[in-house]
């Protein structure tokens, strides 16, 4: 990732409403929400979501499908995983790559081992 791109996504998350909608986005997973129900759970109105998308459309923290008359949206993981690897690449020092984060994507129900340092807290 270039320092353009990252600064573009953290700007897109800079924002209340847009960093509610990516969150909502992880946590649904790849197969993401329609318009219509991310406008619901957040109280968000129609114009002003479509906005706050776009925005996050042009970071490629989100990908935008359409089925029939409904768009869906859904967290871009990879573009999520190439910010966290970004702004972690020197974690550590050069070359320890052990401590960078990464997120992968879960099926449901399976939960991702927390190392024994991440447990103690």
């Amino acid at each position: 990732m270039k320092n353009k791109e990252a600064i573009d996504a953290l700007g897109a998350l800079a924002q209340e409403t847009r960093l509610g909608i990516y969150r909502l986005l992880v946590q649904k997973g790849p197969e993401g929400l329609s318009a219509g129900v991310i406008a619901q759970k957040l109280d968000v109105p129609a114009s002003s979501l479509s906005f706050h998308l776009h925005h996050l459309m042009r970071a490629r923290l989100i990908n935008q499908t359409r089925e029939s008359r409904q768009l869906f949206y859904a967290a871009n993981f990879d573009q999520m995983n190439g910010l966290v690897a970004y702004l972690t690449e020197n974690c550590c020092g050069v070359g320890a790559a052990a401590c960078a984060p990464s997120c992968e994507v879960q099926p449901k129900g399976v939960q991702r081992e927390t190392s024994p340092r991440a447990r103690r807290r």
